[in-house]
């Protein structure tokens, strides 16, 4: 998560959706006043700073009750969410590294705990959308050189950065994994996001 005073912008970090190379890249563009949370494990060349009271994944409502009204109102806000059939599938393969290999797909799903980016960045009480933008992670490097021109950080097209990207073994496309009942599993499961975003398998 980032909070940049010098180019007026909040960054709400969500699961699976290359937020992690994002934070390498804004970090080198923040000032010292900036809120820069950290990363685990470290990786270069992200430096976190004035991040007290602040973590990596906190919700846009927890944000709001630290920041003063005219920040939280004026800044720029945004995150980016993904197809939730393609996340899932992502976040499986990084379990599964962290599991040494000892993981099936089934097994993963049956334990329910998925990437849900929904809760953080919607109101918990209404569930409206708190931030200026939602990025496509599918458009991902279109959209954020509209954001990046419009805040005036410099860029090339590209992060440099593939944080967390190597745990993926299958890279098969999605629709040809699910079976049509582990399909039906994440469509139960994500709701809130398909209805939000219009997310087809």
């Amino acid at each position: 998560m980032i909070i940049s005073h010098k180019h007026k912008f909040i960054f709400i970090k969500t699961l699976k959706t290359a937020g992690t190379s994002l934070e390498i890249f804004l970090s080198q563009h923040c000032g010292r006043r900036d809120v820069v949370t950290p990363i685990h494990p470290h990786v270069e060349p992200h430096r976190a700073r004035n991040h007290n009271g602040f973590f990596n994944h906190i919700p846009a409502s927890a944000v709001k009750k630290q920041l003063p009204l005219e920040v939280w109102n004026h800044y720029f806000k945004f995150c980016i969410e993904r197809n939730p059939w393609d996340k899932t599938l992502s976040h499986y393969w990084m379990e599964r590294f962290r599991a040494t290999g000892e993981l099936s797909f089934d097994s993963y799903l049956s334990k329910g705990e998925f990437p849900m980016n929904h809760p953080l960045y919607t109101d918990p009480k209404t569930s409206e959308v708190m931030v200026d933008r939602i990025v496509r992670y599918e458009n991902l490097m279109d959209e954020l050189g509209e954001i990046f021109l419009h805040l005036g950080i410099p860029f090339n097209g590209s992060l440099n950065a593939n944080a967390k990207g190597d745990y993926r073994l299958d890279r098969r496309h999605y629709r040809e994994v699910y079976t049509p009942e582990q399909r039906k599993i994440i469509e139960n499961a994500f709701t809130s996001e398909i209805s939000t975003h219009g997310y087809q398998f």
